[in-house]
């Protein structure tokens, strides 16, 4: 049996001719290829006092349909979302975590326009939003720091690391702070995208390269390969590679795309620790904090799951309502 379907204006027309050739609704349902009982309820709800017209049923059913209520998003589910946003998810993220995980859905327009009313009314939503500025890059520009001995070109560097196909191939880079007064070690995983995060006191080749060992030693099972920028502060790029049994590579100077899963990385970094922010004020606590923020957020290019879900294969933290 055919499913009650939307009909055409042009069905309208052929319902009226064939109900006042005195056809049966049967019959009718049957030369449109309709279900009777969407003849049925044609006839009983698009009436007027004058009997059916297919012209006044057609503006009928249309001003009906414009009318018909918004699906609602319930409280609960509006709590949820409350809650995601403040663990600095994204609109996107959270509409695309909550379709995986089978819960009740929400586009993230809607979630923006959500944000954008608890503004409007002195909420602070919109501050968990990151805030994306365009980025200045500059292409032809000639290194003048200098040349790391023994560097490994990148593009010596294995193919199977383009692929994302295994864990264990690290991105690395440092992050900034006022004044360059200290600096963050940033790590990230090419294929789970999980970061890896610390402070150092200063940016030296020393306490660089002794911050690296540390944070990836408990994980040295999946580390295959390093990649970096060409700053001086890898130049102990030897020792690491031997204190980790991996290979150390070096993209090509302001060729930031060879690195792109750590830049974008850092950016999200920046959402915790802006340019103007002094890292001498900056806690273990708070690198901490932001850390697990980072990994138990659900990434699209993941298919809505975390990075910690990736690359420990288990439920993250944060999906624990």
């Amino acid at each position: 049996m055919k499913n009650y379907t939307q009909l055409a204006q042009e069905q309208r027309y052929q319902i009226y001719a064939l109900k006042k050739a005195g056809h049966s609704q049967s019959k009718i349902a049957e030369v449109l290829g309709v279900n009777k009982a969407t003849i049925s309820r044609e006839l009983k709800r698009n009436c007027g006092q004058r009997g059916y017209r297919p012209k006044q049923a057609h503006q009928l059913a249309q001003k009906r349909h414009r009318e018909k209520p918004r699906i609602r998003i319930t409280a609960e589910t509006w709590s949820l979302i409350k809650s995601r946003l403040r663990l600095d998810w994204s609109p996107e993220q959270i509409s695309g975590w909550l379709r995986r995980t089978g819960r009740p859905s929400a586009s993230h327009e809607r979630i923006y326009q959500y944000v954008l009313a608890d503004k409007s009314t002195g909420g602070d939503l919109y501050k968990h939003l990151r805030c994306q500025k365009q980025r200045k890059k500059r292409y032809g520009a000639r290194d003048r720091r200098g040349q790391l001995p023994d560097r490994q070109c990148i593009k010596t560097r294995p193919a199977i690391v383009e692929h994302r196909s295994r864990l264990g191939d690290w991105e690395l880079d440092t992050v900034i702070g006022k004044g360059h007064k200290q600096a963050i070690v940033s790590l990230t995983d090419r294929k789970a995208r999980l970061a890896l995060i610390a402070k150092v006191e200063r940016k030296t080749a020393d306490q660089v390269a002794t911050t690296i060992i540390r944070l990836l030693s408990p994980h040295d099972d999946r580390v295959h390969t390093l990649t970096s920028d060409n700053g001086k502060e890898f130049a102990r790029h030897k020792d690491i590679a031997k204190a980790l049994t991996a290979d150390f590579y070096f993209a090509r100077p302001y060729a930031s795309w060879e690195r792109g899963t750590n830049e974008n990385m850092n950016g999200l970094i920046r959402q915790y620790f802006p340019k103007d922010r002094d890292l001498r004020t900056v806690t273990d606590e708070e690198i901490q904090f932001a850390m697990e923020r980072l990994n138990n957020r659900p990434r699209k290019c993941l298919g809505y799951r975390t990075p910690n879900e990736v690359f420990f294969s288990k439920e993250s933290v944060a999906l624990v309502s």
